[in-house]
């Protein structure tokens, strides 16, 4: 027993120090078992599986739609949770807590979303609906965006009024348990849905970071918002870097936030603490065309990811670049090709940091690219 548990070790090991050595586009492609579009995924960095949604629109107009789990090893296709030929669409929300699945499940009546439902894996690897998760959002509420904080008990959720005032507010959930913190509302315009706004969350101090712009010519730079989800307490400052914000991460441990910013084709980089920040122009970039878009971040090897479509440092293709804290650029990875060009769902980089391995979105609408780093 004790010479298969060193075995299993040196395996694993040897495994972590290849894709160290060797980084860079993986051999495993994901492939969205009916072929539609993926309208979202992500990994599970405590586990072995992935989760995606797909659809495709069909000949007499209803969608035929999916929820899958996939192997992050062999890329192939677990499970199909649930699949349906009606106008109802799923959007994979992302793996949230340890091992948490979130999809939300759209009602279409006519042209329009009439309910939306929330709808739990947990685990991921138990491959089915087992959970309702039931966050006290009033029918005309949208959510904008999960935080993907895996590992710790709560997650921070951006949402907004899809009508009164349009209004846009946060809050903290433990998935798991379907437990929610109050809703803190953004009175700021800058962070209505319209500048597209990014959100991340410190769950050190269990604050939303959010940034946004309203993306006028030459500028202006960004609003940079704290929100304290347990007193509601909401402060902003001024960033750096122009126009609008195409991603944001934050580094927990430290009290770093990153972001993208698309009219000067920027990476910045925030002491929280401080409230001060500087930008990075992307390696080469020369247009709009060329700005970055997601911002990840590895807690375990301190390194944010940022995702750029129209690479500037390749002659085609798109770009992983990798970042430390203090902004040093560690590793450029070109040859992938981003999809969010033609997709609904912008890219999304998703990491494995056990593995020091990931996903994005590519080559194609309904295809996911390995890579490790």
């Amino acid at each position: 027993m004790r010479r298969s548990l060193c075995l299993l070790t040196l395996v694993a090991l040897s495994a972590a120090i290849s894709s160290a050595q060797n980084p860079g586009i993986g051999t495993v492609t994901v492939h969205s078992a009916l072929g539609g579009q993926i309208f979202g995924f992500d990994i599970d960095a405590n586990g072995t599986e992935g989760l995606l949604t797909e659809a495709q629109t069909l000949a007499n107009g209803n969608t035929l739609n999916a929820v899958e789990t996939f192997d992050q090893a062999t890329g192939q296709i677990l499970q199909i949770v649930k699949q349906s030929e009606t106008k109802d669409e799923d959007v994979t929300l992302g793996i949230v807590s340890k091992s948490v699945g979130l999809v939300e499940h759209d009602h279409v009546t006519g042209i329009f979303v009439t309910s939306r439902t929330y709808r739990v894996l947990n685990p991921l690897s138990g491959n089915k609906f087992d959970a309702v998760w039931t966050p006290g959002l009033a029918q005309d509420d949208i959510i904008l965006q999960v935080s993907r904080s895996q590992g710790q008990p709560n997650n921070a959720v951006f949402a907004f009024e899809n009508g009164g005032d349009s209004h846009s507010f946060v809050f903290s959930t433990n998935v798991a348990k379907n437990t929610v913190g109050p809703f803190v509302t953004l009175t700021d315009s800058v962070f209505q849905s319209g500048t597209s706004p990014q959100m991340a969350y410190d769950y050190k101090t269990n604050q939303a970071v959010l940034a946004a712009s309203t993306g006028a010519v030459f500028g202006p730079p960004p609003t940079i918002a704290i929100a304290d989800l347990t007193s509601g307490a909401v402060a902003e400052f001024q960033g750096v870097g122009a126009g609008f914000v195409n991603g944001l991460a934050v580094d927990s441990a430290d009290g770093i936030a990153c972001t993208t910013t698309e009219l000067d084709v920027s990476v910045e980089f925030y002491n929280l603490a401080t409230q001060t920040g500087f930008p990075i122009r992307l390696p080469n970039a020369t247009n709009q065309l060329q700005s970055g878009a997601d911002v990840e971040f590895d807690p375990v090897h301190k390194l944010f990811f940022v995702a750029q479509p129209v690479s500037s440092s390749a002659a085609s293709g798109s770009t992983i670049y990798i970042f430390t804290p203090k902004g040093g650029l560690v590793r450029t990875m070109n040859g992938f090709n981003f999809s969010n060009a033609s997709a609904v769902i912008p890219v999304h980089i998703a990491l494995d940091p056990k593995t020091r391995s990931g996903y994005v979105d590519g080559p194609t609408i309904d295809q996911l690219q390995s890579f490790t780093y």
